[in-house]
C-alpha cells in the first residue's frame, strides 16, 4: 500500500517549483542571472547561472552507486536534510508523531521538534549491547505515528540491524508509517543495504550520505530513496537549486572509477584501525566496556568519562561525550593510524598520572 496517502494533505497536492528552463548553448534571458562569469573558481559550469534545480546526472550516479532508479531518489544536502524533508511531508505540526529507538541519532528529535511533531522513544539497554526489539518498536507506535526511524549502524552506538528485522518492522507498519532506515554508516559494516527493498516495500525509504565512507562531509551531499511517489513529495517540498554548482561537480568527480576505489581502500584501513584501537581501550583498567560497532567509531564505558575528555582535550585530542543514559560512556571516531596513536598516547599519560 502507498505511504503518499499518510503524508500531510497539502504536501500530497503541491506541485513543484517551476525554474526558468536550462538548455545548453543557448541565450539565458530568462533567470536573472549575471551575464559576467566569476573569475574565482575553475569548474566545469560558470557560476554566474544557476546550477540545475535538480542535479539529474548526479541523482543517475548515485542512484546507479547506491541500487536503485533515478527516478527512486533525491540528492539532498546531507542526510539531514532529508530527514528534515520527510518531517515536514508526512507530520502534521501538534498531530502527528515520529518513533525511534533510543540512544540514537539527535537530529531525529530536531527536526521533529521544529515541525511540532511528538518524537516516541524506544530504550534500547547497554547489558543487551544496545540492540533494538523490533517488537518493541512495534507496539510503541500510534496510528499517529507517521514515521519511524532506525539507524544502522546505530550512531551512537554502532549497533546493527538485521534486514530480517528491518523486514519486520516494514511488514508491521504496512500502510500505516513509512520506515525510514538511516545508513550513513553501512560502508563499515556486516549488514549490507537494504535499498534492494525499495522495490518490494512501499514503505521503506533509505539514507544514504558521501560524509562518512567517501570522507565528503564538507561537500554536504546525500540522498533519500525509496518509493517514486514519495520521492516526487519530498521533490516538491525541497528548495530549489538545493545543489551548488561547485558541490556538485566535486562529488561527480567523487564517484568516478578510481576515487571509489580509493574510498573502498580508506574504509578498509577505518575497519582495521577500529579492531585495532578497541582491543586497545579495552585493556585500560579504567575502561569498563567497549561495545561492539560496525560503525567508523565505537562506544566506551570509563569510570570516569568527564576526567577523561577533559585530559584527552589537554592532550589535543577531541572525544565526544553524551549525557543522560550515557553520561558515563564516550563515543570514538576511529581516525587515522597516527590520529589513533595519539590517543593512547594520551591515555597511557592517565594511567600514569
Amino acid at each position: 500500500m502507498s505511504i503518499v496517502k499518510l503524508a500531510r494533505p497539502e504536501i500530497q497536492t503541491m506541485k513543484p517549483y517551476e525554474a526558468a528552463i536550462q538548455i545548453d548553448d543557448t541565450v539565458r534571458l530568462n533567470a536573472n542571472e549575471s551575464p559576467e562569469i566569476s573569475p574565482i573558481g575553475n569548474f566545469r559550469r560558470p557560476l554566474n547561472r544557476y546550477p540545475e534545480v535538480r542535479p539529474r546526472g548526479l541523482q543517475s550516479k548515485l542512484a546507479d552507486r547506491f541500487g536503485c532508479a533515478p527516478q527512486q531518489l533525491l540528492v539532498t544536502r546531507g542526510s539531514s536534510e532529508a530527514i528534515d524533508l520527510l518531517i515536514r511531508t508526512f507530520c502534521a505540526a501538534g498531530q502527528d508523531n515520529i518513533v525511534t529507538p533510543t540512544p540514537s541519532f539527535s537530529m531525529y528529535w530536531h527536526y521533529a521538534r521544529i515541525q511540532a511533531a511528538t518524537v516516541i522513544e524506544v530504550p534500547t539497554f547497554a547489558e543487551n549491547d544496545f540492540a533494538i526489539d523490533i517488537d518493541a518498536v512495534l507496539a510503541a507506535c500510534k496510528p499517529s505515528s507517521k514515521l519511524v526511524f532506525v539507524c544502522s549502524p546505530n550512531n551512537p552506538t554502532g549497533t546493527p540491524l538485521s534486514k530480517d528485522d528491518i523486514i519486520r518492522l516494514l511488514e508491521g507498519r504496512d500502510g500505516k508509517s513509512a520506515v525510514v532506515v538511516d545508513e550513513a554508516y553501512v560502508e563499515f559494516g556486516s549488514e549490507g543495504s537494504v535499498i534492494d527493498l525499495v522495490d518490494h516495500f512501499p514503505n521503506l525509504l533509505v539514507l544514504r550520505t558521501l560524509s562518512k565512507a567517501l570522507g565528503f562531509a564538507g561537500a554536504r551531499c546525500g540522498a533519500v530513496a525509496g518509493p517514486e511517489g514519495v520521492i516526487r513529495l519530498l521533490n516538491a517540498v525541497q528548495s530549489p537549486y538545493a545543489l551548488a554548482t561547485p558541490v556538485v561537480e566535486c562529488v561527480e568527480d567523487a564517484l568516478a572509477a578510481e576515487q571509489l576505489a580509493l574510498a573502498e581502500k580508506a574504509v578498509e584501513k577505518i575497519v582495521s584501525e577500529r579492531e585495532r584501537i578497541m582491543s586497545a581501550i579495552e585493556s585500560y583498567a579504567f575502561v569498563s566496556k567497549v561495545w561492539p560497532s560496525q560503525a567508523n567509531f565505537f562506544l566506551a564505558r570509563f569510570r570516569d568519562a568527564d576526567g577523561v575528555m577533559q585530559h584527552c582535550a589537554k592532550n589535543n585530542v577531541l572525544l565526544r561525550h553524551f549525557g543522560g543514559a550515557l553520561s558515563d560512556c564516550i563515543r570514538i571516531t576511529v581516525g587515522s593510524a597516527s590520529d589513533n596513536d595519539c590517543l593512547l598516547r594520551a591515555l597511557d599519560t592517565l594511567t600514569e598520572s
